[in-house]
C-alpha cells in the first residue's frame, strides 16, 4: 500500500486552513521526501545492442566534431613542440666473464643467471659512478639531469647522486646486448652522451676488476707474511725433531730396524733350535751312550777306534787261548788292547768335552740373540712412535711450504692479470647522430588522439545516455515504470518557444486538421493515433470521460487535450472539452472563445453549467466548458461540481475530455481521476524525470484510477531509434498534400 504524502496547509482569507498543496514557482512541485513510488518490475532483458548503435548515430556529428578537434589540436601541439633526437650505443656483454692472462681466471665457465646478470649491468650503467664523469665531460644542462637543484654549485648538490632523465637502458629479448639510448634536442649531443656512457661503463667495470684484484693482492700479501712465519716455524720444528732422533729420515730408519728385527728373530729361532739339539747331544753323551758319542762330530773316529778295539779284543782272546800270560804275543796283544781301550776312553772324554762346549756355546748364542731381539724391538717401537709425530711435523712443514709457494705464485699472477685490461663488456656499435627526431611523432600522436578521442566520445555518449533519468523511450518506460506509451507527439519547430502557451498566435500551438503544413502533418497523424489508442484500449469498457494531466507544468497537457478533442470531433462525434485548471486556464485562448464565465462560475453556484457551454469555432460537434475566472478557492469544490456535470452530460456526448492541473503538488487532479473512465498522463520526452512519473503513477494506482497510458510529447527523431518515422511521415505528408493541392 502506498503512503499518501502529507501536503502543507495554506491559510485562507479568513484565517482558516485549506487542504491545498503549497505551490512553488511556475506551478512546479518536487516529489515530497519519503514518497513511496510504484514498485518497478525487475528487468528481464538488458539493453539491446541496437540501442547503443542508435546512440552512436544520434551523437555521430558531436563525436566526429570532438574527434576532429582533438586530432587537430594534437597535430598542432605536436608540430609546435621542440624535436627530440635519440642516439643508441650497443654494448656486447660476455657472460663468461673477463679472461685473465695467467691462472684459472682464463678458464671461467658460463653461469645460468643471465637475466639477473644483465639486470645488474643495467642498474650499474644507471649508477652515479658511471654517469658523473659523463655529466662532467659533456657539460650537460640541469634540465637534462633528473631532479636537478637550482644551485648546482652547492656542496649537497655536488654530492647528490646523478640520474639522467633522458637516459634509457634496454635489453633486446634473447640476446646479451644492452642498448644505451639518450635523448636530447641536439642530435650530436645525444650521440656523444650515449657513447660517453658506454665508455664510462667499460672503464668502470675495468676499475672494479682492477680494484678487486688489487685488494686481493693486498690481502694475499698480508696472508703470505703470516704463512711465511708459519712455514719457518714448521721447518724449524722438523729440523729439531730430526736432530732429536739423530737420523735424517726416521721413516728409513724404521724400515732398517724392521728388517734387522726380522733377521734377529730368524737367527734367534735357529740358535734356539741348535741349542736344543746340542743340549740333547750333551745329555746323551753325559749319560755314556756310545751311540750319542758316535752321533757327534768325532763319531766316525770313535767308531773306527771301537772297531780296532773289537779287533784287538778278538785277537787278544785268540792269543790268550794259544799263549800264556808271559808269552810275548800275549803281552803284545794285551798291551794293544789296553792302549786301544785307553784311546777309546780318552776319545769318549774328549767327545763329551766338545759336546758340552758346543752346548754351552749354543746356549750363550741363544741368550745373546734373545737380548739383541729385545733391544732391537724396543728401539723399533720407540722410533715407530716418534715416526708418527715426525710425519705430522713433516706434513705440516710441507703443507706450509706448498701454500706459501702457491700463494706467492697467485700474487704474481694477480699482479699480471690486474695490469691486463680485458673487460667482459665491449662497445659493439657506437652511437651516431640521428637524422630524424623521435619526438614528437606526429603520426603516432594523431593516431592515438584519434583512438582515445573516439573512445572518449563514444564513452561520453553512452554514459550520458545511461545517466539520463528522463522519459524518452517507450520500451524504457514499459521496462522501468510498468506502464505503456499510448502515443508519441512529435515536436513542431514553431512551438519550441513554449509548448502550451496561452497565445496561439505566438506559438502556433493549435493545429487545424486538414491543413497542408508539413510541420504539422506528422503531429496531426500522431493525435489521431493517440485518439484511436485511447478509445480502443478497452473493448469491453468504452471510455467516455477522459482526464488529461501531467506530472509537472509546461508538459503540453493542455495542447494535447485540445487537439485530442478536435481529433474526436472531426469524426462528427459529440465531444465536450472541459478546462478544469481553475488556477491557470488556457483552453479559451487556444480555441478563441470567451472566458468571462465558466466552470468556476458553476462551482461558486452563480450559474447553471448548461448555460456555460460554448460551441467551438469551425467545429460544430465540439463544445467547450472553459475554466472561467481564475479562482483558487474553487479548486476545493471542483471535484463535486465536476462529478455532477459528468453525470448529467454523460449521455449527451460521446467523449468528455477534462484538462486538469499537474498531479504533483495539486489536489484537484486526484479528485477528478477518481471520477473519469480513464487518465492520460502527458510527459515531455527528454525532459520529464522518471521519478516524477513514477510518483504520479503510484498515486493513481493507489486511487484505483484507470491509467490508460502515457503520452510522450515533443518527440524528436534523435531521441530514440523508434522515432525515425516522424521525419519520414513529415516529408511524405508534405509531398502528398502538395500533389493534392
Amino acid at each position: 500500500m502506498l503512503n499518501k504524502p502529507q501536503l502543507p496547509l495554506l491559510p485562507g482569507p479568513e484565517g482558516s486552513s485549506r487542504n491545498l498543496p503549497a505551490v512553488q514557482d511556475r506551478y512546479y512541485a518536487q516529489p515530497q521526501p519519503g514518497y513511496q513510488y510504484m514498485e518497478q518490475e525487475p528487468e528481464e532483458e538488458g539493453v539491446p545492442l541496437s540501442h547503443y548503435l542508435w546512440i552512436l548515430r544520434r551523437h555521430k556529428w558531436k563525436i566526429m566534431a570532438f574527434v576532429l578537434a582533438s586530432v587537430a589540436a594534437t597535430v598542432v601541439l605536436s608540430a609546435r613542440l621542440t624535436p627530440i633526437y635519440e642516439s643508441t650505443a650497443t654494448m656486447d656483454v660476455d657472460r663468461q666473464g673477463p679472461t685473465g692472462v695467467l691462472g684459472q681466471e682464463g678458464m671461467r665457465t658460463q653461469s645460468n643467471d643471465a637475466d639477473q646478470f644483465l639486470a645488474t649491468q643495467v642498474k650499474l650503467i644507471q649508477s652515479d659512478s658511471v654517469l658523473r664523469p659523463v655529466v662532467a665531460k659533456n657539460k650537460l644542462a640541469p634540465e637534462e639531469i633528473e631532479d636537478a637543484p637550482n644551485d648546482l654549485k652547492t656542496t649537497r648538490a655536488e654530492d647528490a647522486p646523478i640520474t639522467l632523465k633522458s637516459l634509457k637502458v634496454t635489453r633486446p629479448p634473447n640476446t646479451y646486448l644492452l642498448l644505451i639510448s639518450f635523448r636530447s634536442k641536439d642530435p650530436q649531443l645525444a650521440a656523444d652522451v650515449a657513447n660517453s656512457v658506454a665508455q664510462s661503463y667499460i672503464e668502470h667495470t675495468y676499475d672494479l676488476r682492477f680494484k678487486a684484484s688489487a685488494s686481493l693482492s693486498t690481502f694475499m700479501e698480508k696472508q703470505i707474511e703470516e704463512l711465511k712465519a708459519k712455514m719457518e716455524r714448521s721447518g724449524t720444528a722438523l729440523a729439531q725433531f730430526e736432530k732429536e732422533l739423530n737420523v735424517i729420515n726416521p721413516e728409513e730408519k724404521t724400515s732398517i730396524l724392521s728388517a734387522r728385527l726380522l733377521q734377529l728373530n730368524t737367527e734367534y729361532t735357529k740358535a734356539q733350535s741348535e741349542r736344543v739339539a746340542r743340549e740333547a747331544s750333551f745329555n746323551a753323551v753325559t749319560g755314556g751312550s756310545l751311540e750319542a758319542a758316535q752321533a757327534s762330530a768325532q763319531g766316525e773316529q770313535l767308531r773306527k777306534l771301537a772297531e780296532r778295539l773289537d779287533e784287538a779284543n778278538e785277537k787278544f782272546a785268540q792269543v790268550k787261548t794259544q799263549y800264556g800270560a808271559n808269552h810275548p804275543e800275549y803281552r803284545k796283544a794285551q798291551s794293544q788292547q789296553t792302549e786301544l781301550q785307553r784311546q777309546l776312553e780318552s776319545l769318549k772324554r774328549n767327545i763329551g768335552v766338545r759336546v758340552e762346549s758346543g752346548y754351552k756355546e749354543a746356549q750363550n748364542r741363544e741368550t745373546m740373540l734373545l737380548k739383541a731381539v729385545a733391544e732391537t724391538k724396543t728401539e723399533f717401537d720407540r722410533l715407530n712412535s716418534r715416526s708418527f709425530q715426525y710425519k705430522q711435523v713433516k706434513q705440516e712443514a710441507e703443507t706450509d711450504k706448498k701454500l706459501y709457494e702457491e700463494l706467492s705464485h697467485k700474487i704474481k699472477e694477480a699482479g699480471i692479470n690486474a695490469s691486463f685490461q680485458n673487460s667482459s663488456v665491449r662497445l659493439a656499435d657506437a652511437a651516431r647522430a640521428a637524422f630524424k627526431p623521435v619526438f614528437p611523432n606526429i603520426k603516432m600522436n594523431a593516431l592515438l588522439a584519434l583512438l582515445f578521442s573516439t573512445l572518449l566520445g563514444v564513452g561520453a555518449a553512452v554514459l550520458g545516455d545511461v545517466m539520463d533519468t528522463t522519459i524518452r523511450d517507450p520500451e524504457q518506460i514499459s521496462r522501468t515504470l510498468g506502464s505503456e506509451v499510448i502515443g508519441s507527439l512529435p515536436i513542431v519547430k514553431s512551438w519550441r518557444l513554449g509548448i502550451g502557451n496561452s497565445s496561439a498566435k505566438e506559438t502556433g500551438a493549435l493545429v487545424k486538421f486538414g491543413e497542408t503544413d508539413s510541420k504539422s502533418a506528422s503531429f496531426e497523424e500522431a493525435i489521431r493515433t493517440l485518439r484511436d489508442s485511447i478509445l480502443l484500449s478497452d473493448i469491453d469498457r468504452r471510455i467516455r470521460t477522459l482526464l488529461v494531466t501531467s506530472a509537472a507544468p509546461r508538459e503540453g497537457k493542455t495542447t494535447t487535450a485540445v487537439h485530442l478533442a478536435l481529433a474526436h470531433a472531426s469524426q462528427k462525434r459529440r465531444t465536450l472539452l472541459i478546462d478544469a485548471d481553475l488556477r491557470r486556464p488556457s483552453i479559451h485562448g487556444r480555441l478563441g472563445v470567451a472566458n468571462d464565465q465558466g466552470l468556476s462560475t458553476f462551482v461558486h453556484g452563480t450559474a447553471d453549467w448548461k448555460t456555460l457551454i460554448q460551441p467551438a469555432p469551425d467545429f460544430p460537434t465540439l463544445d467547450v466548458l472553459t475554466a472561467g475566472p481564475s479562482s483558487r478557492r474553487g479548486a476545493d469544490l471542483v471535484g463535486a461540481s465536476l462529478e455532477l456535470i459528468l453525470q448529467d452530460c454523460g449521455s449527451l456526448y460521446d467523449l468528455i475530455v477534462v484538462d486538469a492541473p499537474p498531479l504533483l503538488g495539486f489536489a484537484e487532479p486526484l479528485q477528478i481521476a477518481s471520477l473519469v473512465d480513464g487518465v492520460v498522463v502527458v510527459t515531455v520526452a527528454g525532459q520529464t524525470n522518471r521519478n516524477a512519473v513514477a510518483s504520479v503513477l503510484a498515486t493513481l494506482k493507489r486511487l484505483r484510477a484507470n491509467v490508460v497510458g502515457l503520452v510522450l510529447n515533443a518527440v524528436q527523431e534523435d531521441m530514440s531509434d523508434r522515432y525515425y518515422y516522424y521525419g519520414y511521415y513529415g516529408k511524405h505528408y508534405h509531398r502528398y498534400y502538395k500533389a493534392e493541392g
